[in-house]
């Protein structure tokens, strides 16, 4: 092997060690809900991986009376997002923050009506995904979930 070889073999080396010790070295932090009456739940609001924040998916839900706001979809559109705003004060961050959104509506007709309130919130335009399923949690019109970078 030439020196040059050498040199280039020693440098993609350093570079899959370095990536390694990366993967190795992220801790993942399963973080519990901020609301008591969502401590019980199978699932985290959010999981920490790094600087990578992964919040569980938010319907329309009002958290205080634990019911669906009425007004049909840009209602629970608007409520959705403040909620997911809420999950991202507890760590410090604003909806700025986030680079993804997935959205579920239970109606792709309502594609429209949301983007509406959707535009207002998410000024940065991260990423997204939209597409429509039958039958989501508590017979809500949308759920959005998010991933966030602090």
């Amino acid at each position: 092997m030439k020196p040059f070889h050498y040199a280039l073999l020693s440098i993609l080396m350093c570079g899959v060690m370095t990536t390694s010790y990366a993967q190795e070295s992220t801790e993942i932090i399963f973080h519990k809900s901020h609301e008591p009456k969502k401590q019980s739940a199978p699932f985290s609001d959010v999981v920490q991986a790094g600087n990578m924040y992964f919040l569980a998916g938010q319907i329309g839900m009002d958290h205080t009376t634990r019911t669906l706001v009425e007004g049909g979809i840009q209602a629970e559109t608007d409520q959705a997002i403040k909620n997911i705003m809420d999950v991202l004060a507890q760590h410090g961050m604003t909806l700025g923050n986030v680079v993804k959104c997935t959205v579920i509506l239970a109606d792709i007709e309502d594609f429209a009506a949301f983007n509406e309130v959707y535009t207002q919130y998410f000024t940065k335009k991260p990423a997204r995904t939209t597409f429509a399923a039958k039958g989501l949690a508590a017979n809500s019109s949308i759920e959005i979930d998010v991933i966030a970078v602090k």
